[in-house]
This record gives structure tokens, sequence and C-alpha cells, in this order.
């Protein structure tokens, strides 16, 4: 099974009313999965530098009925470069994203900045190459880098989950 986001979702443990930033947001599945999850009461900010997968995020929220969702087009990797305020949001999403950025660090950064104390980051990527799907052999920026990456910004590992068949789940406290 590839990753999905409604279970991955679920050891953030997000709350009515709870502020989510999905940073790299892509195609949004993670951005739609957590605006369901906050419900009307919170707010789903989906930073993207791609303008057309933000439209067409846009389109998909709205066709969904989903309101909560803001679509922000913003650098993750650049401080203040996804537009919101220091800590600002209760969780964090980063998947799938770790292998395509240049700074790794730079988007671990952003990712702390913006959270609020005691705020969790989630991390989901590929553990491996997957038939072309996935990054390549090279690209793949397994699960000690990426501890060691959200660590050295300042974030705590507090656990750690299969998140599919391919990809490996992080979960990060700001503390």
């Amino acid at each position: 099974m590839f990753a999905n986001p409604r279970q991955n979702l679920k050891y953030l443990n997000l709350l009515p009313g709870h502020k989510v930033a999905d940073l790299g947001a892509g195609g949004g599945d993670y951005t739609l999965a957590a605006a369901e999850a906050v419900g009307p009461t919170g707010r789903v900010f989906a930073v993207e530098v791609q303008k057309e997968l933000l439209d067409r995020l846009r389109g998909q929220a709205q066709t969904a009925g989903l309101g909560n969702v803001d679509i922000i087009w913003g650098d993750i990797e650049v401080p203040g470069g996804v537009k919101l305020a220091d800590q600002s949001v209760d969780a964090v999403i980063i998947s799938n994203i770790l292998f395509q950025v240049d700074s790794q660090f730079g988007l671990a950064r952003e990712a702390k900045r913006i959270l609020v104390p005691k705020g969790q980051a989630l991390v989901v990527d590929w553990q491996d190459s997957y038939g072309g799907l996935g990054p390549l052999v090279d690209q793949v920026f397994d699960q000690v880098k990426a501890t060691e990456v959200m660590t050295k910004a300042g974030l705590t590992l507090t656990n750690t989950f299969d998140a599919g068949d391919h990809h490996y789940g992080l979960v990060f406290s700001n503390t």
C-alpha cells in the first residue's frame, strides 16, 4: 500500500479548530485530509511553489466543500518563505518533498519557526525508489537523514511509524 494520508494524519492527533500547514502541498492529498480532520473551525494552509498545483488544489477544496483551506504560493526552503507568522500553526505536514528540495535544513527551520510550542511536524517520505514512481535511488532522503535534519533544526523525534510499503513516517515535537 502506498502512503495513506488519512491514516498517517492520525499520528498528529488533529482536533477541530487546529491550524495546519502542508509544506510542499503538491497534489493536495494531505491538505484535503487535514481540512476534514480540523473541521470548519480549523484552517489548513497549503504552501506550494508550483502555481498550477495550487490552482488545481483550490478547485478540489471548493468541490469538496472545504472552505477552511488557504492556498499560499511560497518557498518552503527560505526564511519567511511560507508566508505564515512565527508560532502560528499547531501542526506541519512534510510529505514526499524532502528528496525534491535543495535545502532540507531550510525546510526544517521553516517548519520549526511556524510551529507553536509543543506543536508537531509529520514527515512522510520515500524509503526507497519504487519503479520510477518515487525518487531515483540516489535521491532517496532516508529516515536517518530526515531525523538528523529535523533535530538539527531544533525539533524532537517523538514517534516513528510505517507509513506504507515504500514510505516511512516520523513525528517531531517543537519542544
